[in-house]
């Protein structure tokens, strides 16, 4: 398992409990809008605003919230005109980021994020300096008490690339388009979905071992998630749990 996807999870647990839901909540929206002005605001027929919406209720956003979401975006009600922007940068370590953002204002958004990146020992990248080892993948997660054979049946025959243990759950991946067809897959064989939704993944994996760079790294995640216009950040980071959890603390 990748530290950059245990990370992701000790995240995801603490969001779920603590003041930075509301924070969640704003990005979420901010995603929804633009998915729902880009293709329209039906989710039989956007595959990306209904990822997202999946995501939404993941996170425990209500309905109201979604459909107000989807309604500034499709043009009922008002709501800011976002810019769509993916930046490449390199954390110590040597360790690959993508950062997506949303942003009404192109200025301030890369001007803030220039500033977590040199202060923390990091660096822009040029366009397509980083982008060419992440390629966008499904990746579906089931309760660990699963039956892997079971799994690996029904996954394999059902489009899965790949599946991994990530610790307290089963990682499966896939082809992004495939997402919807296996998740349904899996639950009608009974098999739980824990979580769907699509992510980048990297072919390189970079070790981080020294206790500084991994501060940092895991510094640069954290400010680059307090910011307002970033919604998701991709790194190709593997740092031991031991470590992990040293700076989790």
């Amino acid at each position: 398992m990748s530290g950059h996807s245990k990370w992701a999870t000790i995240k995801h647990k603490k969001a779920a409990v603590d003041k930075a839901r509301g924070k969640i909540f704003a990005k979420l929206s901010r995603q929804l809008e633009v998915a729902a002005k880009e293709h329209g605001g039906d989710v039989s027929t956007n595959a990306a605003l209904r990822t997202i919406v999946l995501k939404a209720k993941a996170s425990q956003m209500t309905n109201d919230a979604i459909d107000r979401a989807i309604k500034r975006g499709t043009g009922v009600g008002t709501g800011a005109v976002y810019e769509s922007i993916t930046y490449e940068a390199y954390a110590p370590g040597g360790v690959a980021m993508l950062i997506d953002v949303l942003t009404d204002n192109r200025n301030r958004t890369a001007a803030d994020v220039r500033i977590i990146f040199s202060k923390l020992g990091g660096s822009m990248a040029e366009p397509g300096a980083v982008s060419w080892q992440f390629s966008r993948k499904g990746v579906i997660h089931v309760a660990r008490a699963v039956d892997e054979d079971a799994l690996m049946s029904v996954a394999l025959e059902s489009g899965a690339e790949d599946i991994s243990d990530d610790g307290d759950s089963w990682r499966v991946i896939c082809d992004p388009h495939g997402l919807d067809g296996l998740k349904s897959a899996l639950e009608k064989s009974g098999i739980a979905v824990t979580s769907a939704a699509t992510t980048m993944i990297s072919s390189l994996v970079v070790p981080v071992t020294k206790m500084s760079d991994a501060k940092a790294v895991l510094h640069i995640m954290d400010e680059l998630d307090e910011n307002d216009d970033v919604q998701d950040v991709y790194a190709n980071f593997d740092i031991a749990e031991d470590i992990l959890n040293q700076v989790a603390q």
